[in-house]
């Protein structure tokens, strides 16, 4: 009777240990595999994605060869629209094709990171958004030949590309102020590349007087000017948005006209 219970236990302990054996081969058989875990899991099936080389246009890989800075790589919290890659310009043409980045001497985009802090101590909601930086000589002619006015009146919209001009030289920016949530732009009384006395900051005055612009509008401005000629910015006359880092001449003593 022992004996036959013995058998019985040994029976029961071969039993239970088959089942596990089994289990253990089916969990194998349906366990996860390191790639399955890759496909499953959203945040390690993505791998970074690093833009290759080629896929810089032309014109932007020129203007690394030459040099300049992409203003955003330095300063991330400014916004950039460069109107002359769209037809929302002047000119109605998109001349700068797939460049997308606002490319400014080394120096000058340090000088504009001053900029950005002076206005954001007196106004920490609002940021840059920029509209144009360097134009290569190249574009600038394309402007110039597609003017539609005489020689004798083509410098007041745009400058001689023969001449050369401070965007030319990757000296001059065209920005406007923008709040620093949203990217939406301040209001500054014109659209960009508007040619009028309104637009014109030697006339601030007598537009404001004749209802053509705002207080707020010409105050919005005022502060952009602040914030750029404290870093030492200069501003011209007959653009609000268009700010020098030097003159002409200087820039040219500095700096090889960007073809």
């Amino acid at each position: 009777m022992r004996h036959l219970l013995y058998l019985f236990i040994l029976a029961m302990v071969m039993a239970c240990n088959g089942r596990t054996g089994h289990q253990s081969e089916s969990a194998a058989d349906k366990s996860v595999t390191p790639s399955a875990i890759k496909d499953l899991d959203p945040t390690t099936a993505k791998e970074p994605v690093t833009a290759p080389k080629d896929s810089l246009g032309k014109l932007e890989k020129g203007l690394i060869v030459a040099g300049l800075v992409n203003v955003k790589a330095q300063l991330p919290e400014v916004f950039v629209e460069l109107k002359y890659s769209t037809t929302d310009n002047f000119f109605g043409k998109d001349v700068y094709g797939p460049l997308v980045n606002c490319y400014l001497q080394p120096e000058v985009v340090k000088m504009l990171k001053e900029a950005l802090t002076n206005l954001q101590k007196e106004h920490s909601d609002l940021t840059f958004l920029i509209y144009d930086g360097v134009r290569p000589r190249s574009v600038q002619q394309i402007l110039w030949d597609d003017l539609d006015k005489p020689d004798s009146l083509k410098p007041l919209y745009v400058a001689n590309p023969q001449k050369g001009s401070l965007h030319n030289y990757g000296v001059a920016v065209d920005l406007t102020l923008a709040n620093r949530s949203t990217g939406k732009p301040l209001d500054m009384g014109t659209h960009y590349d508007y040619f009028g006395y309104p637009a014109y900051p030697d006339r601030e005055e007598q537009m404001l007087a004749a209802g053509k612009i705002t207080a707020q509008q010409v105050n919005n401005r005022k502060i952009l000017r602040a914030a750029m000629n404290k870093a030492g910015f200069s501003e011209i006359g007959s653009e609000w948005w268009h700010f020098n880092a030097f003159s002409l001449q200087e820039a040219k003593s500095r700096y090889k006209i960007v073809e």
